[in-house]
């Protein structure tokens, strides 16, 4: 059998066409490189590896589509290159935050407590939408910020410093959240509050999605009206969700001992602030 170039392998399609696959080791990690039609590609391809690797000089600003690897390959291989963390999407991590390339044209940047998400999240661009497969689903990944679905910029939230790809979570303010929740995050994981206006605020609970924060919010409504509260509140609607879905989490939430020890309405006309 003929010696194949450096860094080649042999492989052979379903109907036994041979194609090439590149490969390279880089810090005792084994970099598949791509799919090529001819040997010479294969190993051009592991060449440019190479090069990408040793010389730092070389940035993603020299890009070129003439190149062989795709621009993708480019990003993670610069990105093992100079901070040693070998990540299989298209990210390049700064000091405080993280990079996240699209395109040498589209660039996202998003907090290094996303960084564990993303770097096993693949994000897709359709429609002029951010979508990531999640669990086989199409998620847009505005959910993860406190933003509903289809969320319009300007009107149901908005970028603090004018550039819509900045997903740090401080330049992110919900306009138009779901009445009574409020987004928090804590040690990288997102949470949803939910408080409810009867004589001061009261904490309904926290939950670990924006549905079902909505949906206590509800329940909550609910309770206090069966205690005699005549306080006029704004049930959030959920039009995403099916009347037996809601219904399934409406009777499983659990909400805070203070809603459900509210006193009851000493007459039908207290008033309440």
């Amino acid at each position: 059998m003929t010696n194949l170039l450096p860094g080649v392998y042999l492989a052979k399609k379903k109907d036994n066409t041979p194609y090439y696959r590149a490969s390279v080791t880089y810090r005792k990690k084994h970099i598949s490189l791509g799919s090529f039609e001819t040997e010479p590609m294969a190993h051009a391809a592991y060449l440019e590896a190479g090069t990408i690797l040793s010389d730092k000089s070389l940035l993603l600003e020299h890009y070129r589509a003439q190149h062989v690897l795709r621009f993708e390959k480019w990003v993670i291989l610069m990105n093992f290159r100079d901070n040693g963390i070998y990540i299989g999407t298209p990210i390049y991590i700064r000091a405080k935050f993280f990079y996240y390339y699209l395109s040498p044209d589209d660039v996202l940047t998003f907090d290094k407590d996303d960084l564990f998400y993303y770097a096993s999240h693949k994000i897709i661009r359709r429609g002029g939408h951010l979508f990531v497969s999640d669990y086989g689903m199409q998620v847009n990944i505005l959910n993860r910020y406190g933003i509903k679905n289809y969320g319009v910029a300007g009107k149901d939230y908005r970028f603090i410093n004018g550039i819509g790809t900045d997903f740090r979570y401080e330049n992110i303010e919900i306009l138009n959240c779901y009445q009574g929740v409020s987004v928090l995050h804590r040690n990288g994981k997102t949470i949803y509050k939910v408080k409810l206006h009867l004589k001061g605020d009261y904490v309904v609970g926290t939950y670990d999605t924006m549905e079902e924060a909505a949906i206590a919010y509800n329940k909550a409504i609910d309770m206090v009206h069966k205690k005699g509260v005549k306080k006029n509140f704004t049930p959030n609607y959920l039009e995403q969700i099916s009347a037996s879905e809601y219904a399934d989490i409406y009777t499983r939430l659990k909400i805070s001992r203070k809603i459900l020890e509210y006193p009851e309405a000493t007459s039908p006309h207290s008033p309440q602030s």
